[in-house]
């Protein structure tokens, strides 16, 4: 299993399983496993019938001398899977190539709706994922803990990140202090968008700014213009930033902030012209070609993972519910998803993910090139 580019980091996961259930070798499940999500297998019935369509291919890895585990044993093995353990090895891989990937990281969360377990009235998992915004990867993945929300989570995946040089962008839930502070002693910086939840940083930030669009020049506040044209949409985006913020009451509290920040984008679709300001805060300084750019990217969560991950991967209609199933799906679908965006450069301009799925699926060459891709 060495040509499995991903998999070798899982080596050494604990099996769960007591030994009378041992008949086939974890390493082999987690390979058909891995493979058949990268070729669209969305359920322990599909991993089965996935094998047995690809066993000759698979024999080239491992030998399957006990055949084709059942439906209930795929079942049994990702329910029972320590995700802990799973996330580390999958962090393993990153690790190795975060440095590589750029230095915009996008934090923003995303519910598994289906993963709601009726029987034990256990609520849907939400999980919190960082990804690198300019190469499109997943690079680590945080399960909410119920009855807790996106701030308990967030600085957890700060922790088992390496944030030395990296830029953090965060929507309006990330905008806590302890999570500022977090962020700076971890060597990073950050792009934070603020909203109500706080109000009065908000609205000292929205008073300064109010009036500042409609003037030709702006004192100690750098702008920028971006205008964009694609399918007869029309969408600019207006940057404003200031370093000068003595007038922003509580500023010490708010770790290295250097930075205030507002985004105008106006948005023009069949005639019809649609405007919204955004505000932000930042560590970094006031750059407004810098900050537009990296306010637009941490965007990509949502086109580049979270809805490839629904439309793509079907993760919203999964039915993984029992133990660690959900979480363990969901960090199984992100390493197969990074496979892809790895390999997605050595096929056509206009290949989709989708596209790759199904290719990997027909055709073991192409199926070859993914898993065996690095970065």
């Amino acid at each position: 299993m060495d040509s499995v580019s991903l998999l070798h980091h899982f080596d050494d996961m604990e099996d769960p399983r007591v030994d009378r259930h041992k008949l086939h070798a974890l390493p082999d499940i987690l390979l058909i496993m891995f493979c058949g999500v990268i070729c669209g297998a969305e359920s322990c019935r599909d991993f089965v019938d996935f094998a047995e369509s690809k066993i000759d291919y698979l024999k080239r890895f491992t030998p399957l001398n006990s055949g084709i585990p059942s439906k209930n044993t795929f079942s049994r093995v990702i329910s029972s899977l320590d995700p802990e353990q799973f996330k580390r090895c999958f962090l393993q891989w990153v690790q190795g190539i975060q440095q590589e990937l750029g230095n915009v990281i996008a934090i923003d969360g995303k519910t598994l709706r289906r993963s709601f377990d009726q029987a034990s009235k256990r609520s849907p998992i939400h999980m919190v994922s960082a990804f690198a915004s300019e190469a499109r990867l997943v690079l680590a993945q945080q399960k909410v803990e119920e009855k807790s929300n996106e701030i308990t989570a967030i600085p957890k995946l700060l922790e088992i990140l390496d944030l030395n040089g990296a830029i953090i962008t965060l929507d309006a839930m990330g905008c806590q202090k302890t999570i500022t502070q977090k962020i700076i002693e971890r060597g990073g910086d950050y792009v934070i968008a603020v909203k109500g939840n706080q109000d009065k940083l908000h609205q000292q930030i929205t008073t300064h700014f109010n009036n500042l669009f409609d003037m030709q020049h702006h004192k100690h506040v750098d702008t920028d213009c971006v205008e964009e044209v694609s399918r007869g949409r029309i969408e600019s985006r207006k940057c404003l930033s200031t370093n000068s913020i003595d007038w922003l009451e509580g500023k010490e509290q708010w770790h290295g902030l250097r930075s205030v920040i507002a985004v105008q984008a106006k948005r023009t679709v069949d005639g019809r012209t649609s405007c919204e300001t955004r505000y932000y805060i930042s560590s970094l300084e006031p750059c407004s070609a810098e900050l537009n750019h990296i306010i637009r990217s941490h965007w990509g969560v949502e086109n580049s993972l979270h809805w490839i991950l629904d439309v793509v991967f079907r993760e919203d209609d999964s039915r993984f519910r029992s133990g660690n199933a959900p979480e363990n799906m969901a960090i199984l679908r992100h390493s197969a998803l990074n496979q892809l965006q790895a390999a997605k450069p050595s096929f056509k301009k206009d290949m989709s993910i989708k596209r790759l799925r199904k290719k990997a699926g027909w055709d073991n060459e192409t199926l070859d090139k993914i898993i065996t891709a690095t970065i």
